[in-house]
């Protein structure tokens, strides 16, 4: 199988223009026979803690509806990033559209200290099942927590999945610790960051996949929105970055 990570450019609190990108990129995901992609962490919002309460909504939303019809008419899955509301308050969600399944959301569960006045915590671990492959989400933050990734190796992932807004000095965290966690576990981790201005910071991008052993096998750059597409049967990658009209 192979799956896209996907490296963004949010507009921050559009999330009809943010739609409209993401249409962009997974058209280009079809087009090479994905069968997952996934985007960044609040994809859709942009990662703007202080918005997520005007922004909050639920994986039923009706602009999320054309997510379905594409997954649905050429068998992709696809993990986009919004801020969820719930009875107990806001989460930050991962929704999930397979073909033809219902829609489904994973809920970050381990928060940064600077989310803890926005948000509230997730309590399951999400194990996609992909053409036979377990595919276990994680959320920026909890991907550098140890538990999370050994409660995903207990439940039998063999692919581990983080979906991340980061600095770049939360890419060096996770250049750290990413390695170790393939090489403990003998599976590919696969990181897809955003790039560009996120609450009050910059995201870096450096999307980027390893290997079972540790070792980075892809890795997109740290300005330009791209995928890096992983075949998990090659086990090689590739990328496609977007094409400026200056460089054409």
């Amino acid at each position: 199988m192979k799956i896209s990570v996907a490296q963004t450019k949010s507009e921050k609190g559009n999330i009809k223009a943010n739609i409209q990108n993401h249409l962009k990129w997974i058209e280009l995901a079809v087009s090479e026979k994905t069968d997952l992609i996934i985007f960044p962490e609040l994809s859709l919002s942009g990662y703007e803690p202080e918005l997520a309460k005007d922004l909050a909504t639920d994986q039923n939303d009706g602009r999320l509806q054309v997510f379905q019809d594409i997954s649905d008419a050429n068998k992709i899955a696809i993990g986009v990033g919004l801020p969820i509301q719930s009875e107990g308050g806001i989460l930050i969600g991962m929704v999930i559209f397979q073909a033809n399944q219902p829609r489904q959301t994973y809920f970050k569960q381990i928060l940064h200290p600077d989310e803890n006045p926005y948000f509230v915590v997730g309590s399951e671990h999400t194990i996609l099942t992909v053409k036979v492959r377990k595919i276990a989400l994680a959320i920026c933050y909890e991907s550098l927590q140890p538990q999370h990734a050994e409660k995903a190796w207990e439940m039998g992932a063999d692919i581990y999945l983080a979906s991340v807004a980061k600095s770049q000095a939360g890419i060096e965290k996770a250049y750290a610790h990413f390695p170790k966690i393939a090489d403990q576990y003998s599976i590919p981790v696969l990181m897809a960051n955003c790039i560009g201005f996120c609450d009050n910071y910059q995201s870096v991008g450096q999307t980027s996949i390893w290997d079972t052993k540790g070792s980075i096998c892809g890795q997109l750059d740290s300005q330009s929105e791209g995928l890096l597409i992983y075949d998990t049967v090659s086990k090689t990658t590739h990328t496609i970055i977007e094409t400026k009209e200056s460089d054409m």
